[in-house]
């Protein structure tokens, strides 16, 4: 399984497995496909994305469990990981980032 890998100025590489890497990206509306940037102007909105990304995952699932336990059926299974664990230091690499000045890359 390939990898993607955030790099700055600022912190240390990021780096995570390509299906959340990818998630990520597309998230932030950028093209996981290709080599790309996140400038500091750009930090806030991206961070803003996450935590609402997060938001409606959390939303949704709490959803699907109560609907599930209105059919008396057994909950749904979710990725033990979530989103909210996933994006957290991604969203701290962009804070620190976007205080410093500089850009995250990555696929260069």
């Amino acid at each position: 399984m390939s990898l993607y890998r955030f790099k700055s100025r600022e912190t240390g590489d990021l780096v995570m497995l390509q299906p959340h890497g990818k998630r990520m990206l597309e998230i932030l509306g950028k093209d996981p496909g290709n080599p790309g940037i996140v400038s500091p102007e750009q930090m806030s909105g991206a961070v803003q994305a996450l935590r609402d990304a997060v938001a409606h995952e959390e939303s949704e699932h709490k959803r699907l469990i109560e609907e599930a336990a209105a059919r008396g059926e057994p909950p749904p299974e979710f990725d033990p990981v979530s989103l909210r664990m996933r994006s957290a230091p991604f969203i701290e690499m962009l804070q620190r980032c976007e205080k410093a000045g500089v850009e995250v890359v990555w696929g260069v």
